[in-house]
């Protein structure tokens, strides 16, 4: 049987960096992934399937400045995210939390990062195979070697250290936490519950609409039913934008309240629209006054996962401890650090693997789930905080929301605004105690702790 020091399930950004981690600090590394076909890449490879953006302080969490990319992933420099309303808006032009990357964020070509982040990794001396799904892992704490992962194909590799890093849809990951647990796994993290659903499209847009949201990624709130739940227009290269939205999966629309307030809701809407509907709708709405919709916003079929479009799981819950004593990490959207509340989470992803990747390189995996609080905390508590704060907003309270943002920029910068006192009304101090009393009450942000594991 193959042997190798740290096993990695799932060949996405969080994958490849744990590998490349590894790798650099002297352990052999093998990456397992099952590989999808898409239209946007030769060959198989991971699904690569998000919003692909990332804010400026979002640079230094994941560690790696677009300076070092080949020059044909990024895509456009943001100087502004836009939060639209159905009557009111506001706009964000500086997160307000010190950065060194100059600009407000970039977008980039997903599927052409994780190639990068793929090469870099064999480049250090990883071993990464395509096409090799996984069909179990036997794991036994006190045996040498602690992990068996038994192929699709009938081949079986053993492992001192198992990192898995296979994504929301958490196939491999489940299976193996739920046999180290006193319930069921899907408490936490089944795939309906614990998962958002997001669909997009790559489109050209008309020059005149593609000057006007250039440089800025906006979101629509309030304009679709579902906690979390937002269309949104990301700009790429070449006049092309990625149209998409995320939303709650399940949600009965007969349970939504005051449902006429929502402007991409139709009046004989009897289930939730799909997302292809639900995109034409925002289309029309904001552009069929002047263009012919969707005949002026053509698709780019050479784009995305296939003919333009794709469908993908966004983690909505939140994250979990690993079950390090076990010499496992879980890492990316598998542990639920990405979040639909921004649509992804890219620097989380990298930034929990190349922690798993340095300490199972090491040899010695205990002080992860402290390593990871550390780097990333902030940003999960932020995403945790904000997420219950608007969990039963409607149209109406965006509307006052965005109202009552826009003052509260006026005194200062991004998330500094939670931060002081302001004198821009009673409105805003209700924001600002909310904010705070809900971080006070998220602090305890894990969803399984590492205490609950039985060995």
């Amino acid at each position: 049987m193959e042997h190798v020091d740290v096993a990695v399930v799932g060949g996405g950004p969080a994958g490849t960096s744990a590998a490349h981690a590894a790798a650099e600090a002297g352990a052999s590394a093998l990456v397992l992934e099952k590989g999808v076909p898409r239209a946007d890449r030769e060959g198989l490879g991971p699904d690569s399937t998000d919003a692909a953006g990332i804010l400026d302080y979002w640079v230094d969490i994941m560690g790696i400045h677009p300076d070092e990319f080949p020059d044909d992933v990024l895509l456009s420099e943001l100087d502004r995210a836009t939060f639209v309303g159905p009557n009111e808006s506001c706009v964000l032009r500086s997160t307000g939390i010190e950065s060194s990357y100059d600009a407000f964020g970039y977008t980039f070509h997903r599927a052409k990062f994780d190639d990068w982040l793929r090469e870099r990794a064999t480049d250090a001396g990883a071993d990464y195979r395509v096409g090799v799904s996984v069909k179990s892992v036997e794991t036994t704490p006190d045996d040498d070697p602690r992990h068996t992962l038994r192929l699709a194909d009938g081949d079986a590799v053993s492992a001192d250290y198992l990192i898995l890093a296979d994504g929301p849809q958490r196939t491999v990951t489940n299976r193996v936490l739920d046999s180290l647990l006193p319930f069921p796994v899907t408490d936490h993290l089944g795939t309906t519950t614990a998962n958002h659903i997001a669909y997009q499209e790559h489109r050209r847009l008309p020059a005149e609409v593609a000057d006007d949201l250039r440089g800025a990624i906006t979101f629509w709130w309030g304009y679709i039913p579902g906690h979390t739940a937002y269309p949104w227009i990301f700009p790429n290269d070449d006049d092309v934008a990625r149209i998409g939205l995320t939303m709650p999966i399940g949600l009965d629309l007969s349970s939504v309240p005051n449902r006429g307030a929502y402007p991409l809701l139709r009046p004989d809407d009897e289930t939730v629209p799909g997302g292809s509907e639900y995109l034409r709708r925002l289309l029309e709405r904001e552009y069929g006054d002047r263009y012919d919709v969707p005949g002026d916003f053509p698709l780019v079929e050479g784009r995305a996962k296939s003919k333009g479009t794709e469908t993908y799981p966004i983690s909505s819950t939140r994250p979990v401890d690993s079950p390090v004593e076990a010499g496992i990490a879980v890492v990316g959207g598998a542990m639920g650090t990405t979040s639909a509340f921004h649509e992804g989470g890219d620097h989380t992803a990298v930034r929990t693997g190349r922690i798993a990747g340095e300490l199972a390189g090491a040899g010695d995996l205990s002080g992860y789930n402290t390593a990871w609080k550390a780097a990333i905390g902030d940003e999960i508590l932020r995403n945790v905080t904000m997420a219950d704060m608007v969990r039963d907003y409607g149209p109406a309270d965006w509307d006052n929301i965005f109202r009552t943002a826009r003052k509260m920029l006026a005194d200062t910068d991004g998330y500094g605004m939670f931060e002081k006192t302001f004198a821009a009304g009673w409105d805003a101090m209700k924001l600002l105690v909310s904010y705070r009393w809900n971080k006070r009450r998220n602090r305890d942000f894990v969803s399984i702790h590492e205490s609950d594991y039985v060995y």
